[in-house]
């Protein structure tokens, strides 16, 4: 089977991108801490996940394969990491909810060097479409443009799983979180 072209993601891809990350992530251990419930999960997830994309789109630096099947989101060094999601998300959360997500922004991002690095946000796969490489390839695409930068690529992962699979990508453990959930902060230079 022929790998799909990767393409960075215009807005038009959205829905599709949303789509695949609210089914990737529904067992993730941090969604599920910042959105417990089973019949809000699907709409909460939808927010976060639409808000990630709608501050990142203009970028150049979300790419896709296969229709949005996976999804890299890249924050590039000049974007902000931080900041309130309060602005765009307040809308679509009651006051609990918003400052659980609020409290996991400030714990990772107080956690991230403060030299300037590519940031892997997000990265998923539609369950229908696992097992191809397709979230390795995506990944791939945003490193490159780390490497191209000669900047290192910073990500986190709440998934325990998720640690090995990094470390045979090349990243390496940079730090670990213990609350909300167990996650860590992973890093790989510039190749």
């Amino acid at each position: 089977m022929t790998t799909p072209e990767i393409t960075i993601a215009t807005p038009a891809d959205r829905d599709a991108v949303v789509h695949t990350l609210v089914a990737a992530f529904v067992k993730d251990p941090i969604l599920r801490c910042l959105f417990p419930d089973e019949e809000t999960y699907p709409r909460y997830a939808a927010a976060f996940f639409g808000h990630l994309f709608d501050k990142r789109v203009h970028q150049s630096s979300i790419w896709t394969l296969g229709g949005g099947a996976s999804v890299a989101i890249w924050e590039p060094p000049a974007g902000s990491l931080t900041g309130s999601p309060e602005g765009g998300l307040a809308a679509h959360y009651p006051a609990d909810v918003l400052a659980r997500v609020q409290s996991y922004d400030d714990a990772v991002h107080a956690a991230l060097p403060t030299f300037p690095f590519w940031y892997l946000g997000v990265l998923g796969t539609h369950p229908d479409s696992a097992g191809r490489g397709w979230g390795r390839a995506v990944m791939r695409a945003g490193l490159a443009r780390a490497a191209a930068d000669g900047l290192p690529a910073i990500l986190e992962t709440s998934n325990p799983a998720n640690v090995e699979l990094y470390r045979r990508a090349g990243w390496e453990v940079a730090g670990f979180l213990p609350e909300p959930v167990p996650t860590w902060i992973m890093q790989q230079p510039p190749r």
